[in-house]
């Protein structure tokens, strides 16, 4: 027995072992922690593997079950949708109306606000959308993303950040500006910063954001084949909490008509010493509206760009940020802001540098 007694304790006096089993303990709590309630969509409802994406459901279907509390003074917290039912069907055959779209959602308020009727929302989401000359996008991006968001019992409003002028496009600095003038509204919990050519495909995919870390939705995009284009993407539909925004200076507002943004953003929140949560591919699914520019949005996808983000992400962000509000309306389907948020800088003629004469 004593000699027994003697072993046990040379075992936990051995610096080795004893670091065995710190190692052990600490991935045990990872393992713990990446399954338990960091991630909505792992853990409001079981999710059923493999879902059949050849058996879809309208979105607008059971909406109707919705409808309001006989007492919304003593409405009770949301409990999990009873209409939730993973792969929706999703086509671009028709363009739908605006008179449409509104009729489909009665109890969508000015400004593109909805908060359920039958009970209080667990989940406060601002919808923030870069958009420039893509009309035909957006009508197709509201007709489903208002019913969609609904189905998950959400309070959202939806944000188009129109760039005014014929300059190139700068989503990136788009995004900073529609999460300072979103903030301006209300405390919102999320910030969900969406692509106006995506539409989502399963009503499992939670427009909610993760509490710990910046997570993508859009993981496995049509056009890519559904398969994750590279490990450092962080583009398309991504949520942060306000805390996460800041935390990483936003987005860089210097990316004009160029891609990259998305890779700077991956960058600058390793810098941060946070991860990336991924909603799985077999969830993430979406639908790119394609009016004749998506191939060459496609390859952009496809490649990382070369970032030089150590270097300016202290000085280039929200930190920086400068435009022109020329208006913020409320329209019924959604709060259009219009900003001038300046001009490109010239570049010099590609194989000239300043020191260099002609």
């Amino acid at each position: 027995m004593a000699f027994g007694k003697k072993m046990s304790l040379s075992r936990v006096e051995n610096p080795c072992f004893l670091l065995f089993l710190i190692i052990f303990q600490a991935i045990f709590i990872l393992i713990l922690y990446r399954g338990s309630n960091s991630t909505v969509y792992q853990t409001s409802f079981p999710l059923p593997r493999p879902l059949d994406y050849s058996k879809t459901e309208d979105v607008y279907t059971n909406l109707s079950l919705f409808t309001p509390a006989p007492d919304k003074a003593n409405m009770r917290y949301c409990s999990e949708s009873p209409i939730l039912v993973g792969p929706l069907a999703v086509t671009f055959d028709t363009l739908p109306s605006e008179e449409t779209i509104i009729s489909k959602n009665p109890y969508v308020q000015s400004g593109g606000h909805y908060s359920p009727p039958h009970c209080e929302a667990r989940y406060k989401t601002a919808v923030i959308v870069p958009h420039k000359n893509h009309e035909k996008h957006l009508q197709h991006f509201l007709y489903y993303l208002h019913p969609f968001l609904q189905r998950q019992q959400i309070n959202y409003c939806i944000y188009l950040i129109h760039q005014a002028g014929s300059g190139p496009f700068n989503r990136a600095k788009l995004l900073n500006v529609g999460v300072r003038e979103a903030m301006k509204d209300d405390d919102w919990d999320c910030l969900l910063l969406h692509d106006v050519d995506l539409i989502p495909e399963n009503d499992y995919n939670v427009y909610a954001c993760d509490d710990y870390f910046p997570k993508q939705l859009s993981t496995a995009i049509d056009k890519l084949y559904y398969s994750f284009p590279y490990w450092s993407f962080f583009g398309g539909v991504i949520a942060l909490t306000p805390e996460h925004y800041m935390k990483i200076n936003g987005f860089p507002n210097t990316f004009w008509d160029k891609d990259g943004e998305d890779d700077d953003i991956a960058e600058r929140i390793a810098i941060a010493g946070m991860g990336i949560d991924r909603v799985p591919l077999y969830v993430g699914h979406y639908k790119m509206i394609d009016y004749g520019q998506a191939a060459e949005r496609v390859q952009n996808l496809k490649r990382p760009a070369e970032l030089n983000t150590k270097k300016t992400w202290r000085d280039d962000g929200m930190n920086s940020l400068e435009y022109k509000l020329l208006g913020k309306k409320k329209y019924r389907l959604y709060v259009n802001i219009t900003v001038d948020i300046g001009a490109a800088p010239v570049l010099p003629p590609e194989g000239k540098s300043k020191g260099n004469k002609a």
